[in-house]
């Protein structure tokens, strides 16, 4: 009964796997329609050193694309972000979105292969349902980069041990978003210090400093610029961002934005404490996943497609509950749950995403109580 389960469960995956790759291809031609749209312009800008945060540049590449908003849609990622962005500038904007969904494909289907090591190698096909995580679906229909982050994760897990410097260096992919990783961030840096794995930290300062020079010699202004248009752009706070921290600040104070950030705080003063107890025992692949799932929880502004950074959580989780047909349905159930509302139109600026980060840790947290084996330090 449980192996028909999870045998129908892969089915459901890989069919909705297919109909993402065949709706996606199907409909590359409307690129603008998408988030893909902001990366594609900004790095347009980039190719001609021109300013990738000129709202007004920016509106008028995009519209050229087929975008119909009346906003531009801006790249709000920081300057270490144009070693992604900058390829796109060199063709146009319906071969770059099939490029940006195949560079999308290969970084899932990596992170997932070096997962499933990292476990073992297990002969079930339990791995296979990561492709079946909603985010992930999502994620990829809205072009957007989550994939990439989720990469940097597992570069981090599985090179930390055997080549630090490269774990260390994967890391960058992480910090095109860096809100999404405070908890985990800081624990990364405490475990460096307290296990004297330098060469991790060496890793990430050399990959940072070749991003940042890279964004200088495209444009020295970069930082000024990325500076001025996160204040003034109206949108970010105009847009409802379904996460608890932004719900706090707009129960409280709509107009006091330090309200998003102490959710984050006060995640990382927990990480904190749950690190220092455990530093004797801690092993990234056990102790890091609970990391992930809260540093999402609790981030400061993130959206439904940033859950695909989650995905090593999630397969740890469904390693742990693959004799539980109750967990498997549950998850089946749930990841359903999120996907039938993007297919049914509901907007990713929808209070109805809210459900989704809480249901994912509780949903491990009952999966890890089922095992109770000894962890190895790591």
């Amino acid at each position: 009964m449980k192996g028909r389960i999870v045998r129908i469960l892969v089915v459901i995956c890989l069919f909705s796997f297919c109909v993402g790759i065949l709706v996606l291809v199907a409909n590359s031609i409307d690129a603008g329609s998408r988030d893909f749209i902001s990366y594609w312009a900004a790095g347009k800008q980039l190719v001609h050193r021109a300013n990738p945060y000129d709202a007004t540049a920016i509106l008028r590449i995009e519209r050229a694309a087929g975008y119909t908003g009346e906003w531009p849609n801006m790249l709000l990622n920081m300057p270490t972000a144009f070693f992604l962005v900058l390829p796109l500038g060199l063709v146009g904007a319906k071969t770059g979105i099939v490029l940006w969904f195949v560079a999308f494909i290969a970084c899932l289907m990596e992170s997932v292969r070096l997962l499933w090591k990292l476990h073992g190698r297990p002969d079930n096909r339990m791995h296979l349902l990561c492709y079946l995580f909603a985010p992930v679906f999502v994620c990829m229909m809205a072009g957007q980069l989550g994939a990439f982050l989720l990469l940097g994760v597992v570069l981090f897990l599985y090179f930390h041990e055997s080549r630090p410097f490269l774990a260390g260096a994967g890391l960058l992919l992480c910090t095109v978003k860096p809100h999404l990783f405070l908890p985990f961030g800081i624990v990364l840096l405490a475990w460096a210090l307290n296990r004297k794995a330098f060469r991790v930290l060496v890793g990430i300062a050399v990959a940072l400093a070749a991003s940042c020079a890279l964004s200088l010699f495209l444009d020295v202004h970069a930082w000024s610029e990325y500076s001025s248009m996160m204040r003034s752009n109206a949108g970010i706070q105009r847009d409802f961002v379904p996460t608890l921290s932004v719900l706090l600040r707009l129960s409280i104070d709509r107009n006091a934005v330090w309200l998003q950030y102490v959710p984050a705080a006060a995640a990382c003063v927990w990480a904190l404490w749950y690190f220092w107890t455990r530093r004797a025992i801690w092993n990234w692949l056990h102790h890091g996943m609970l990391l992930l799932l809260v540093s999402e929880l609790c981030a400061p502004h993130a959206w439904f497609t940033d859950e695909v950074m989650v995905l090593p959580a999630i397969l740890a989780g469904l390693y742990s509950a693959k004799n539980s047909t109750r967990l498997l349905l549950l998850f089946g159930l749930m990841t359903g749950g999120a996907l039938l509302e993007f297919l049914a139109g509901v907007k990713l600026v929808s209070p109805y995403y809210l459900w989704t980060a809480p249901a994912w840790l509780a949903w491990y947290l009952l999966a890890r109580a089922r095992t109770s084996a000894p962890v190895r330090p790591v």
